[in-house]
């Protein structure tokens, strides 16, 4: 009897994890071949990408090279993006690879599958925003927050320059105030701390200006009203101007309009606000919903195709009668936990149980120094409340979870370790 393939598309925090655990489970004893499918060649945890952005987090330092890593953990990593998918014959269309020259490295391919997981996560909603796409960054990979970086040191650069500068004072605009705005927007100032002190720039904090806009009532609007008001307190102390009830209409060169006709001239635009599934994945010809998410059983089988299954943001799965699994983290590493199971039960002609969600709760990070938030929440309690140096110690452990789902006890100790070394040997800030 051969040996079933089973492919994960998507090394984000839910595909790495399942690759892993499914490496260590079916890939190390030949029970089945595991193949991990991504067009990058590293994975840097998604929660992490706002310190990417503003160069706190060094990438070389945090990311995870995934050939070295499949090699250790029992599965193999293949390169690619996909293009297509072919049900009837099991296989996976991927596209040509090019090197930074534009020259073909390798053609379009198959990739042959018995069992698919579908693991892609998502990207920033614009809604259909006008000018969104041509005038706003986006945080949603690698190589986006990397070139959102260059984009604010240079012109924290120019602003050294009184003739180069647009505005009295450089500003910034975030929309969208989630998780991802409302760090981005602590991290800013954090950062211009450190150009300053680096000498890149001559700025101070009084001569930075962020704006944060949310078209909700208040910000987090999927967490607690007290976390709200609690976090909304500690960004307009750090002199973030928050505008809440706003939706933005358009994006234009070095402004906003918001939906009251009012502009707020800007240096740099991000865009933040809400999220989707890739638009491909409605082309694969599975049944998808309005923001592209792949309609999944409580089982994590596609409700086209049992042998196709899909985990984290780009899954739509059933959490009671008229709601779905949100999209966080936490439920991607849940599901990935389950499916490692459910596909050793399938191999094993055992029945597949059914994913429960359960809300550890949510942390947002408010630069090095500071994070709020609520632990241990159930439908029967808002959970602990947490701000200050003991949320932020808590918001740590959530990546070193992550560490230890993919690396394992000794390796996330040693990263423990050198993380520790590196605070005293090398410059808080990446600067190239």
């Amino acid at each position: 009897m051969p040996t079933p393939r089973i492919v994960v598309v998507g090394a984000g925090a839910g595909g790495l994890a399942l690759a892993t655990r499914l490496g260590r489970t079916l890939g190390k004893r030949k029970r089945a071949e595991i193949v991990l499918l991504d067009r990058n060649t590293t994975h840097v945890w998604k929660p992490l990408l706002h310190e990417l952005a503003t160069g706190v987090l060094n990438s070389s330092m945090d990311e995870v090279d995934l050939r070295g890593h499949s090699s250790a953990h029992f599965y193999r990593y293949q390169r690619g993006s996909l293009t297509g998918l072919n049900r009837e014959q099991q296989t996976l269309q991927l596209a040509p690879i090019h090197d930074e020259d534009g020259q073909e490295v390798l053609p379009a391919r198959e990739l042959a599958y018995d069992y698919l997981v579908m693991a892609i996560g998502s990207v920033s909603n614009d809604f259909g925003t006008p000018g969104v796409a041509e005038h706003c960054h986006f945080i949603d990979s690698p190589e986006q927050a990397k070139a959102f970086q260059r984009d604010m040191i240079n012109t924290f650069l120019r602003y050294t320059d009184p003739n180069l500068r647009q505005h009295t004072q450089l500003t910034i605009g975030i929309v969208g105030g989630g998780a991802t705005g409302v760090e981005l927007a602590a991290e800013l100032f954090d950062a211009s701390r450190m150009l300053n002190a680096y000498g890149v720039t001559s700025l101070d904090n009084q001569q930075i200006s962020v704006h944060l806009l949310e078209a909700a009532p208040r910000l987090l609007p999927g967490l607690s009203e007290r976390v709200s008001e609690t976090v909304k307190t500690e960004l307009e102390s750090m002199g973030v101007t928050v505008h809440t009830d706003t939706a933005v209409k358009e994006a234009q060169a070095h402004q906003l309009v918001t939906g009251d006709d009012e502009v707020i001239k800007t240096d740099i635009n991000v865009w933040a606000a809400g999220i989707k599934a890739p638009p491909f994945l409605a082309e694969l010809g599975l049944t998808t919903n309005k923001k592209n998410q792949i309609d999944v059983k409580s089982t994590l089988q596609s409700v086209d195709d049992e042998k196709i299954f899909a985990l984290g943001d780009c899954a739509s799965c059933p959490m009671g009668e008229d709601s779905t699994v949100p999209p966080r983290a936490q439920a991607a590493h849940q599901q990935a936990k389950l499916l490692a199971k459910n596909l050793v039960n399938l191999l094993e002609g055992k029945p597949l149980a059914d994913f429960r969600y359960r809300d550890h709760g949510s942390l947002v990070s408010l630069a090095r120094f500071d994070a709020v938030g609520n632990l241990m929440r159930s439908s029967a309690s808002r959970g602990l409340f947490l701000e200050g140096w003991l949320a932020r110690q808590a918001y740590a452990s959530l990546y070193r979870m992550h560490q230890l789902s993919i690396h394992g006890a000794p390796k996330t100790g040693l990263a423990w370790l050198v993380d520790k070394l590196n605070r005293y040997l090398k410059p808080r800030m990446k600067l190239h």
